[in-house]
């Protein structure tokens, strides 16, 4: 069982522990890559044809879609954070480290929706390790079936 990314400091070892736990969970993966500079989402002002950053490194993005209910797609990006969005919630600059949390949470059904009643609104909540949350806010609007069955 993979724990945490600390030990996968590129984004190819990064999508290799996701498909690791693709795996655990019975789940089809898709992987696109963005590599270099002038790919990623993050350095679109790097001017066509520039691959590398300043100091020389080419940076790689890796998004990955996961099968299956919930719907999950990761966006790693070359910073070490990470876009989930669940179900259409955006969870952004989760760390990469906890990605893998993240993901067990929401597939182990830890994951869970929060209705507040005054002013009303939902948030999903994932447990991750060590006493930590993460917690985001959604519309109402937004709540898909799965989300429904998660409220509380």
């Amino acid at each position: 069982m993979i724990s945490g990314m600390d030990q996968f400091p590129t984004t190819e070892a990064a999508v290799t522990a996701l498909r690791a736990i693709a795996a655990e969970y019975g789940r089809e993966i898709e992987v696109s890559h963005d590599i270099g500079a002038d790919q990623t989402s993050r350095r679109s002002a790097a001017g066509v044809g520039v691959t590398t950053d300043p100091d020389g490194s080419l940076p790689h993005e890796a998004c990955i879609d996961l099968g299956g209910s919930p719907r999950v797609s990761v966006r790693l990006y070359a910073e070490d954070d990470a876009l989930i969005t669940v179900e259409g919630v955006d969870c952004p600059d989760v760390p990469r480290d906890d990605v893998p949390a993240f993901l067990r949470s929401v597939f182990d059904g830890l994951a869970h929706v929060k209705a507040r009643r005054f002013p009303p609104g939902y948030f999903l909540i994932v447990p991750l390790p060590g006493d930590r949350t993460h917690r985001e806010f959604m519309p109402m609007i937004s709540l898909t079936p799965w989300l429904s069955s998660r409220v509380r």
